[in-house]
Protein backbone atom coordinates (compact mmCIF):
# COMPACT_ATOMS: atom_id res chain seq x y z
CA UNK A 1 0.00 0.00 0.00
CA UNK A 2 3.13 2.81 0.63
CA UNK A 3 4.71 1.65 -2.21
CA UNK A 4 1.41 2.58 -4.39
CA UNK A 5 0.92 6.06 -2.57
CA UNK A 6 4.92 6.70 -2.56
CA UNK A 7 4.47 5.86 -6.79
CA UNK A 8 1.85 7.78 -7.43
CA UNK A 9 3.32 11.06 -5.14
CA UNK A 10 6.21 10.18 -7.72
CA UNK A 11 4.39 10.34 -10.34
CA UNK A 12 2.54 13.65 -9.08
CA UNK A 13 5.85 15.43 -9.14
CA UNK A 14 6.93 14.71 -12.14
CA UNK A 15 4.02 15.64 -14.05
CA UNK A 16 3.63 18.52 -12.05
CA UNK A 17 7.55 19.66 -12.76
CA UNK A 18 6.95 18.72 -16.78
CA UNK A 19 4.26 21.03 -16.71
CA UNK A 20 5.99 23.85 -15.32
CA UNK A 21 9.80 23.58 -16.78
CA UNK A 22 8.53 23.96 -20.82
CA UNK A 23 6.67 27.17 -19.67
CA UNK A 24 9.47 28.90 -17.85
CA UNK A 25 11.94 27.67 -20.51
CA UNK A 26 9.51 29.14 -23.19
CA UNK A 27 9.22 32.36 -21.00
CA UNK A 28 13.01 32.49 -21.23
CA UNK A 29 13.21 31.73 -24.87
CA UNK A 30 11.02 34.12 -26.10
CA UNK A 31 12.26 37.35 -24.01
CA UNK A 32 13.87 39.79 -26.86
CA UNK A 33 17.15 40.36 -27.22
CA UNK A 34 17.81 43.79 -26.60
CA UNK A 35 20.48 45.79 -28.90
CA UNK A 36 21.62 49.50 -28.09
CA UNK A 37 22.50 50.81 -32.07
CA UNK A 38 23.61 54.45 -32.33
CA UNK A 39 23.75 56.45 -35.33
CA UNK A 40 26.06 59.25 -36.68
CA UNK A 41 26.63 60.58 -40.07
CA UNK A 42 27.48 58.67 -41.52
CA UNK A 43 27.62 55.43 -39.67
CA UNK A 44 26.04 52.91 -36.99
CA UNK A 45 27.64 51.66 -34.29
CA UNK A 46 27.45 48.69 -34.11
CA UNK A 47 27.76 48.01 -37.84
CA UNK A 48 27.46 44.71 -37.93
CA UNK A 49 24.87 42.45 -35.43
CA UNK A 50 25.35 38.35 -34.83
CA UNK A 51 21.49 37.14 -34.92
CA UNK A 52 19.59 34.06 -34.02
CA UNK A 53 16.92 32.67 -36.25
CA UNK A 54 13.48 32.76 -34.42
CA UNK A 55 15.07 34.78 -31.37
CA UNK A 56 12.82 38.31 -31.09
CA UNK A 57 15.33 41.17 -30.88
CA UNK A 58 14.83 44.89 -29.87
CA UNK A 59 16.87 47.29 -31.93
CA UNK A 60 17.08 50.56 -29.56
CA UNK A 61 18.28 52.99 -31.76
CA UNK A 62 19.76 56.96 -31.27
CA UNK A 63 20.86 59.76 -32.98
CA UNK A 64 23.30 61.99 -31.97
CA UNK A 65 22.92 64.47 -35.14
CA UNK A 66 20.37 64.57 -37.77
CA UNK A 67 17.31 62.42 -38.10
CA UNK A 68 17.72 59.09 -39.81
CA UNK A 69 16.17 55.88 -40.95
CA UNK A 70 17.00 52.40 -40.58
CA UNK A 71 15.37 49.79 -43.68
CA UNK A 72 16.09 46.65 -44.32
CA UNK A 73 14.37 45.80 -47.71
CA UNK A 74 14.48 41.93 -47.87
CA UNK A 75 12.94 41.32 -43.97
CA UNK A 76 10.53 44.55 -44.49
CA UNK A 77 11.96 46.33 -41.84
CA UNK A 78 11.77 50.02 -41.45
CA UNK A 79 11.96 52.73 -38.83
CA UNK A 80 13.01 57.00 -38.60
CA UNK A 81 14.65 58.06 -35.88
CA UNK A 82 14.41 61.73 -34.59
CA UNK A 83 17.43 63.66 -32.84
CA UNK A 84 17.08 63.05 -29.25
CA UNK A 85 14.08 60.61 -29.70
CA UNK A 86 15.08 57.22 -29.54
CA UNK A 87 13.68 54.74 -31.66
CA UNK A 88 12.84 50.80 -31.90
CA UNK A 89 12.72 48.20 -34.10
CA UNK A 90 10.89 45.10 -33.11
CA UNK A 91 11.35 41.84 -34.90
CA UNK A 92 11.90 38.12 -35.22
CA UNK A 93 14.24 36.76 -37.48
CA UNK A 94 12.62 33.82 -39.40
CA UNK A 95 15.28 33.66 -42.01
CA UNK A 96 19.23 32.75 -42.15
CA UNK A 97 21.37 34.73 -43.57
CA UNK A 98 22.98 38.62 -44.12
CA UNK A 99 20.91 40.84 -44.38
CA UNK A 100 21.91 44.66 -45.04
CA UNK A 101 20.21 47.77 -43.67
CA UNK A 102 20.23 51.51 -45.22
CA UNK A 103 19.69 54.48 -44.16
CA UNK A 104 16.61 55.44 -45.38
CA UNK A 105 16.47 59.12 -44.53
CA UNK A 106 18.74 61.55 -46.58
CA UNK A 107 21.32 62.92 -43.79
CA UNK A 108 23.91 64.44 -46.12
CA UNK A 109 26.95 63.28 -48.41
CA UNK A 110 27.71 60.26 -47.12
CA UNK A 111 24.22 58.82 -46.41
CA UNK A 112 24.36 56.38 -49.41
CA UNK A 113 27.45 54.73 -48.14
CA UNK A 114 25.99 53.86 -44.47
CA UNK A 115 24.82 50.66 -43.38
CA UNK A 116 23.90 47.81 -41.03
CA UNK A 117 24.26 44.02 -41.24
CA UNK A 118 22.49 41.30 -39.20
CA UNK A 119 24.04 38.02 -39.37
CA UNK A 120 21.12 35.73 -38.76
CA UNK A 121 22.30 32.64 -38.16
CA UNK A 122 20.20 28.70 -36.99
Amino acid sequence: MKTKILKALALANLLTLCSVMPTSLALAADAPKTIAVSVKRFAYEPSKINLKKGQPVVLEITTEDVAHGLKFKELNLNTKIEKDKPGELSFTPMQTGDFVGHCSVFCGSGHGSMTLTLHVTE
